[in-house]
């Protein structure tokens, strides 16, 4: 199950610079990370260099807690960083910022006041003035956009508008019924799909300002659009099989730049071609991501691949087995891309034609997103003690740009996070994370107390914390949790069992139709190697996740009466309930078979449920949101359900309008407050009262 993983949400995953100026002696003591501290992490967005190079746009996106919502703004950097400048101000936001093709303009998309309601591009004359509304689209949502070269154009993603338009944290609910003649029907955030719910490709002068649809397809899906650099070109990813509900099978697509062309078909892999695209500079070839097998839809680690206009296709590093996006070509026609590699993600240079790799970035860490131009390259670069922030790139080596977390960074004392590694039951090698308690050193507690938890020279209380995906990795960047978790007194474990990314394709695979089984050995297994390390107390185990994550805490438990305490969040437990009731029906019958074929197979992946009385004893706390159509909320009910008829200790909390991702601050506060009390309740017993002699 491709179940979507929370990083935006509960790793709120940021950066730090590579090495922290020491403190002096007169500095004031750190303090350990709170709960308040989370809505005081800004999260910086993705970084766009400016056509001359001299400056950087971005987004920073803060907690609004007396409005109870996240607030989004446009910001930009200096190269050199001397300076950082706030562009938009407001309740309404903006995101996508964008640098017109002269430098002339930084543009965004904006729902403030205007001629035309809605998300509009808005734009700012870099020599002073106010922002300008350039679009007045009204019949459809702007999904994305960008300049033409000559900037006169842009090139819109619309996506027909809902009606009415949706509340904040509820799918659209129309006014008349749904009529349903699609395979794929449902999906999360956009809740049930219209039969004419596909985006398509618009071209807007902004001398007319007139939009046309750039395609003569009717009713495909047409997204990740690029121009090429002549702008005579662009290029498009689209599954236009005839019935793309039923296949995986996105190519890329070429069409002239003007209204009304017949688009062409490049690829022709029976799986996914596409992701995001990247022109060469001389617009003769598109450099884009090739996924696995369609069957393996779950699991694709996709490669290096370059089409020319005339269709032929290549294989840049041809031996990368790493899941790779984000192709950037340089100038100068060399290719990189984003590479997800065991722990870390980096950019790499590809050779075009042979299997080199070249790393540009060796330090540990997370690069979330990258661009470049006049020779500049900024990166969104996290690591394991601090929230991220945008850098430049130069030599290998990073040189930070901004600062917005550093001042909070400061007040923290923050622990840091080891690699780990073991081998598990069946002799595969399983790699992970292991974060100590603060000041945990051979079991000594920090300033010889016992307030964390622990008595000197003991093992501590540990959570086994379970990445969603499956198909993703935990890694060396910031976490809420595992910080919090260590300021009161708990080590987390994090393991990226067979089905995570970072491993190759056939690593990713293990677990094909197959689910419950070798990610439990894996897990189980790290569990193992932290008692052994002696920092994991084998009386005092909790575990938990989300989406993948939550079931795999049910198969856990169901696997091994261990753990003290579980939390499963938005997990699920009997196969069968969830066929065309989540968004991942194309999956089952393409890895499982449909039910009415595979009913022993969908009975043995089900087994934490069916088989509850015999297996389960551990106390667990179930939560889900009530809009969430990834793993919907159905799953976790059935778990609290079976566990309450049979005794075993269990609460069930639920999230009224709440998506696979929370996006409402205090409900995302609370979901951690609960996660800290049940495991407490169960790892941490208060002593008892002593009896008066």
């Amino acid at each position: 199950m491709l179940r979507g993983t929370l990083k935006p949400f509960l790793c709120l995953a940021l950066t730090l610079a590579a090495t922290a100026p020491a403190l002096a002696a007169d500095a004031p003591r750190k303090r350990a990370i709170t709960l308040d501290d989370l809505a005081r992490i800004e999260r910086v967005g993705a970084p766009v260099v400016s056509p001359e190079g001299d400056w950087v746009a971005y987004t920073v996106s803060e907690t609004d807690t007396k409005e109870d919502k996240g607030q989004t703004h446009l910001w930009m950097a200096k190269w050199d960083g001397s300076a950082r400048i706030q562009l938009t101000f407001g309740k309404e936001g903006a995101s996508a910022p964008r640098f017109s093709p002269d430098g002339r303009y930084i543009s965004f998309l904006s729902s403030r006041p205007g001629p035309a309601k809605g998300a509009q591009v808005w734009a700012l004359d870099r020599r002073g003035g106010e922002a300008e509304q350039l679009t007045g689209v009204t019949d459809q949502e702007i999904e994305g956009y960008s300049w033409s070269p000559d900037a006169k154009k842009l090139l819109l993603t619309l996506h027909p508008k809902a009606e009415p338009d949706a509340e904040e944290g509820k799918p659209p609910t129309p006014a008349k019924p749904i009529v349903i003649d699609r395979f794929h029907f449902k999906q999360d955030i956009q809740g049930y799909l219209r039969d004419d719910a596909w985006d398509a490709l618009y071209l807007y002068d902004l001398g007319t300002k007139k939009a046309e649809k750039l395609t003569t397809a009717k009713n495909v899906q047409e997204e990740d659009a690029a121009w090429s650099p002549d702008g005579a070109w662009i290029a498009f990813v689209s599954n236009q099989d005839p019935d793309p509900d039923r296949t995986n099978n996105t190519d890329v697509f070429v069409v002239a730049a003007k209204a009304g062309s017949a688009a062409r078909k490049l690829t022709s892999w029976p799986g996914p071609d596409g992701g995001h695209l990247a022109w060469s500079p001389d617009s003769k070839s598109i450099a884009y991501t090739q996924g696995a097998k369609p069957e393996l839809y779950a699991y694709s680690q996709p490669r290096p691949a370059v089409v020319t206009l005339e269709g032929k296709v290549s294989y840049p590093a041809a031996t990368l087995d790493r899941r790779v996006g984000e192709p950037i070509f340089s100038p100068q026609g060399k290719l990189s891309y984003l590479v997800t590699d065991d722990r870390s993600e980096y950019p790499v240079e590809v050779e075009l034609s042979g299997n080199g790799a070249k790393r540009l970035l060796a330090q540990p860490g997370k690069v979330a997103a990258w661009d470049t131009a006049a020779g500049h390259t900024a990166v969104l670069y996290s690591n394991d003690t601090a929230p991220a922030e945008i850098y430049a790139l130069e030599n290998g080596a990073l040189r930070k740009l901004t600062t917005h977390n550093d001042a909070l960074v400061a007040e923290l004392d923050l622990a840091p996070t080891e690699d780990i590694e073991f081998k598990s039951k069946d002799g595969a090698e399983v790699h992970g994370l292991l974060t100590r308690p603060l000041g945990f050193k051979a079991g000594v507690p920090r300033d010889g107390s016992s307030s964390l938890g622990w008595k000197a020279g003991s093992a501590v209380p540990m959570i086994l914390f379970i990445h969603g995906g499956p198909n993703g990795q935990d890694e060396h960047s910031f976490d809420f949790l595992r910080q919090w978790l260590a300021a009161h007194g708990y080590a987390e474990l994090n393991v990226n069992y067979r089905g995570s990314a970072g491993r190759g394709q056939e690593y990713a695979q293990a677990i094909y139709a197959d689910w419950g089984h070798k990610e439990v050995l894996d897990l189980l297994a790290g569990v193992d190697k932290a008692v052994a390390l002696g920092v994991a107390d084998p009386a005092r185990l909790g575990i938990g996740g989300w989406s993948y994550g939550g079931i795999l805490t049910d198969y856990s438990i169901a696997s091994d009466p261990r753990f003290k305490a579980a939390i499963s969040g938005a997990g699920s437990a009997l196969a069968f309930s969830l066929y065309g009731v989540d968004q991942y029906t194309y999956q089952y019958e393409a890895e499982l078979g449909p039910p009415w074929k595979a009913q022993q197979l969908y009975l043995k992946l089900s087994y934490p449920l069916l088989e509850a009385d015999k297996r389960i004893h551990t106390p667990t706390l179930f939560m889900g949101g009530t809009s969430d159509f990834n793993v919907p909320i159905l799953g976790g009910e059935q778990m609290y359900q079976a566990l309450r008829s049979l005794g075993v200790p269990t609460e069930l909390v639920v999230y009224p309008g709440q998506f696979h991702g929370f996006t409402r601050p205090s409900y995302i506060r609370d979901r951690y407050e609960r996660w800290l009390a049940w495991w407490d309740k169960y790892l941490k017993p208060a002593p008892a009262p002593e009896v008066k002699k």
